[in-house]
């Protein structure tokens, strides 16, 4: 049972992100709901018993390791040197609302500086483009999707309720 639980924890330490119940199986190669509904409340409760930094969480079905907000504080001075720069991130986050985005609005809402950004973002294999008449249609990759742990059918409605 032990090595079972070893594999949860790899597969979640590893992916970084929400894995549903039948996603968690397939890569744990355990086939029983059951048995791996038992195995993660388990390693959930040896995490909360170690008095770790970090923890299992649960979200709707979806489990997830992550690091207690209680030390977050430690991991947020990692975070500003983070693969995108803050401008860069607001221009995909225009591109994301937008989903998927004409170039040239993105840059009446972000300017000219963003061309470099969305260069990057091309670059890192947050997005893609393809010709659009004059200018061009930016889409998501799945890469974004799997980076920011979000469903693609769900992004819209993350948004909520932002105006332009």
């Amino acid at each position: 049972m032990s090595n079972d639980k070893n594999k949860i924890e790899a597969v979640l330490f590893t992916t970084g992100r929400f894995l549903k119940l039948e996603e968690l199986s397939t890569l744990c190669g355990i086939g029983s709901a059951g048995y791996l509904r038992t195995l993660i409340k388990e390693v959930q409760k040896d995490y909360d018993e170690r008095e770790s930094s970090l923890e299992i969480i649960e979200d709707a079905g979806k489990w997830k390791l992550n690091i207690k907000k209680s030390y977050l504080y430690l991991t947020e001075k990692l975070l500003d040197n983070a693969e995108l720069d803050m401008p860069t991130q607001k221009t995909l986050a225009v591109v994301a609302y937008k989903q998927p985005a004409i170039q040239c609005d993105v840059v009446s809402v972000r300017g000219n500086k963003c061309y470099d950004h969305i260069r990057k973002l091309k670059e890192e294999g947050f997005v893609t483009s393809e010709k659009f008449g004059r200018t061009k249609l930016l889409k998501l990759t799945q890469k974004f999707y799997d980076y920011f742990d979000v469903v693609q059918e769900e992004l819209k409605s993350k948004f909520g309720d932002i105006s332009e």
